[in-house]
């Protein structure tokens, strides 16, 4: 059932594109604003020992975000789908995870929010795991169900 939705999603060249484009931003924002990219004062890639999973967990929800924004844009699109599901819940709180526990983002958001961001950045940053943890699953259960709708309303045998 997935891989029939898959091919049917990515035999178009431009969700191929819209994917790897999405995964790619995602990718290099997170890990930009992480803390395992520098570019002062040469560009710089560096992942320490500690923060291995947090990096994969950035990888994971980057390249399920691309997945799963694709095949709903397909869904929606094609399939001139008018119900909008939890698609972009995922990449949002994952998103929001990595981007709220660097330094330089922290302090913005402190000072522009006062105590009400200190408290989300905190939170944010104490919980930055389990957060993308909650995001993959969203986003594993997104997967499923849209290649299942794609599947059923496309009636691919």
């Amino acid at each position: 059932m997935q891989s029939q939705a898959l091919r049917s999603v990515f035999s178009n060249r431009s969700y191929i594109l819209l994917s790897v484009s999405i995964f790619v931003g995602l990718l290099v924002m997170l890990s930009f604003a992480s803390g395992y990219v520098f570019l002062q004062p040469i560009p710089i890639f560096n992942v320490q020992g500690e923060d291995l999973v947090g990096f994969l967990l950035i990888v994971m929800v980057s390249a399920l975000s691309g997945l799963v924004v694709s095949m709903s844009i397909f869904r929606i699109k094609i399939l001139h789908s008018k119900q909008l599901n939890v698609s972009f819940a995922g990449p949002i709180i994952g998103a929001s995870a990595g981007v709220c526990s660097c330094g330089p983002t922290g302090f913005a958001i402190v000072s522009t929010f006062g105590t009400i961001g200190s408290t989300a950045t905190a939170f944010l940053t104490n919980y930055e795991i389990p957060l993308r943890l909650i995001s993959i699953g969203i986003l594993v259960f997104t997967y499923y169900f849209t290649s299942k709708g794609i599947t059923s309303q496309c009636k691919i045998q």
